[in-house]
C-alpha cells in the first residue's frame, strides 16, 4: 500500500512540475525541502508525510488532493469529523530547519479531543530505557511537535538521525537527557548537538 501511494505521489508531482514549467531545484527553493528529498518524492523513494504534502500544496498552488488522492487522511480528514489520522513515524530527518517524516509505517485514527492545537505525530517506543515511566518497547507514543519543553518533561529528541525519548533537563547551556532506567547513564550535551522534536502527550496502550 505504501509503495502504491509513493508511486501515485511521484506521478502527480511530475505532472505538476510539467504543468507549471518548474524544475526540482525550484521546488526545493519554494518549499525549503532539500533537493535530494524532492528527488526521492518524485522517484517514489520516500513517502511524503501529511504536513509535507500540505506544505507542497501551498507552495505549488495546488490542492493537496492533486498530490495524493489515494491517501484519504493526508490532510487530516476522514469520514468521521471527530477523528484525525496521524502518521506513525519510524524515522525523522531535519534539513533547512524543516522536519521530514521518513519510514511512515501507517496512519493512526486519533480522537480530536486528545489534541490541543499544534501538530502531532506518533513514534514507536524502542528499547527499555524509559520503563520507569511505564513506556515499553513497541508502545505507541503521541508527540506534540514543539521546539522546547519544561524541565523534567518527557520529549522526543533527535540525536543525529535517531529520535529517542528522554526526560529533558536544562543546566545553563547544557541539556541533560535522562532515561527512566538506572542501567542508562544521563546523556549530557550542548543544545546544538540535539533537537527537541516535541513533547510526549500520551502513551496509547492497546489491548
Amino acid at each position: 500500500m505504501e509503495q502504491k501511494i509513493m508511486q501515485e505521489i511521484a506521478i502527480n508531482l511530475k505532472k505538476i512540475l510539467i504543468e507549471k514549467g518548474i524544475t526540482q531545484k525550484q521546488v526545493s527553493e519554494l518549499t525549503g525541502a532539500s533537493t535530494s528529498a524532492v528527488s526521492d518524492y518524485i522517484n517514489a523513494k520516500t513517502l511524503m508525510a501529511p504536513n509535507i504534502i500540505q506544505l507542497f500544496s501551498e507552495k505549488l498552488g495546488v490542492p493537496a488532493s492533486k498530490i495524493s488522492s489515494s491517501l484519504a487522511p493526508v490532510d487530516g480528514t476522514n469520514n468521521d469529523p471527530s477523528i484525525i489520522m496521524l502518521p506513525v513515524v519510524g524515522k525523522i530527518s531535519c534539513g533547512n530547519g524543516l522536519f521530514a517524516y521518513e519510514d511512515v509505517e501507517g496512519y493512526e485514527p486519533t480522537p480530536k479531543d486528545w489534541l490541543n492545537g499544534g501538530e502531532y505525530f506518533y513514534l514507536r517506543a524502542k528499547g527499555n530505557s524509559m520503563m520507569g515511566a511505564r513506556i515499553f518497547e513497541g508502545d505507541l507514543l503521541l508527540i506534540r511537535k514543539q521546539p522546547e519543553v519544561e524541565n523534567g518533561e518527557i520529549a522526543a529528541v533527535l540525536i543525529g538521525d535517531e529520535a529517542v525519548l528522554k526526560r529533558v533537563f536544562r543546566n545553563g547551556d547544557t541539556l541533560i537527557l535522562q532515561s527512566e532506567n538506572s542501567q542508562y547513564p544521563p546523556i549530557i550535551c550542548p543544545p546544538a548537538d540535539v533537537r527537541i522534536l516535541g513533547k510526549l502527550k500520551m502513551n496509547v496502550i492497546k489491548y
